[in-house]
């Protein structure tokens, strides 16, 4: 798929999107940060076809570590190729279409309250299936929970740490000046978690239900998705009878100003379908849509 060129006035990481309404361009100008434009999004999956799903991918196509992670993964991903408009963000008070759609998620070395965390940072395509963002994903998680500063993210954090409280204060303060105007140093923005398309955590592996994560004003993410740990639901069906379902819940934090309601509504619907039709997963998509000039 041929990538469209660079104009004037767009960003090393995204192309500006210049035909939205003109409201849509007044809006990140009264809400000016990410905090004061969130919304809260609640959903449940339900399990049955999921569960099904996840079985044949580790017993008939080889892939031992698959788990919902990688289901829910792939699903956005395929809901981005559907509805780009989830990819953009704002930066500078302009609304930007990210270049690619990245992922950003905290890494454990070991389950220790006190291990080091580290963040991978997966590129995806928009035609990628559920086996390449198994693979992808799974590469950089290897390499993440090795000992000691083993990737970008833990050789720039490490660095800055040294620097003195007053001193730090200002470098962060006069890199998110350069953001603004889209001139950040590229490799800050390659090792940073937070300039990305979507931000995730599977609070599920602690055992707890998901949380709404508030989004970060520094960066790019206007999406931040958690979701929790599998549930069961006694269900009472329409001839009196008791089914046992088993769900897991999570949550959606976005970015108002990037896209209006019907969108939003639009593209949760689609993701929805697909957690109820996940062998969609093994093949790219039929078609990928692309944002708006």
């Amino acid at each position: 798929m041929e990538k469209r060129k660079k104009r004037f006035g767009d960003r090393y990481d995204g192309r500006r999107v210049r035909t939205l309404s003109p409201m849509t361009y007044i809006v990140p100008f009264i809400m000016k940060t990410r905090n004061d434009a969130s919304n809260l999004f609640f959903g449940s999956v339900e399990m049955g076809r999921v569960d099904n799903y996840i079985r044949k991918k580790r017993k008939e196509d080889g892939l031992s570590g698959f788990g919902f992670i990688h289901v829910i993964i792939a699903a956005y991903i395929r809901t981005v190729s559907q509805r780009p408009g989830l990819n953009r963000f704002v930066a500078g008070q302009r609304i930007y279409q990210h270049d690619e759609i990245t992922l950003s998620m905290m890494v454990k070395k070991q389950m220790d309250l006190n291990a080091q965390e580290s963040a991978v940072k997966p590129v995806f395509e928009r035609t990628d299936t559920a086996d390449d963002v198994y693979r992808k994903l799974e590469e950089l998680i290897a390499v993440a929970k090795q000992e000691g500063d083993v990737n970008l993210f833990d050789n720039v954090a490490k660095v800055i740490n040294y620097m003195p409280t007053l001193i730090l204060r200002g470098f962060v303060a006069f890199l998110s000046f350069l953001d603004y105007f889209g001139i950040m140093p590229k490799v800050i923005h390659k090792a940073s978690p937070f300039h990305c398309s979507v931000f995730i955590t599977n609070l599920g592996s602690l055992g707890i239900p998901p949380i709404y994560h508030h989004l970060y004003n520094f960066g790019t993410c206007p999406v931040f998705f958690s979701f929790g740990a599998k549930r069961t639901a006694l269900e009472v069906q329409k001839d009196g009878s008791v089914e046992k379902h088993k769900y897991i819940d999570y949550t959606v934090v976005t970015d108002e100003r990037i896209a209006d309601g019907h969108y939003y509504a639009s593209a949760f619907k689609y993701l929805d379908w697909i957690f109820r039709h996940p062998e969609v997963l093994d093949n790219p998509p039929e078609e990928v849509f692309e944002d708006v000039n």
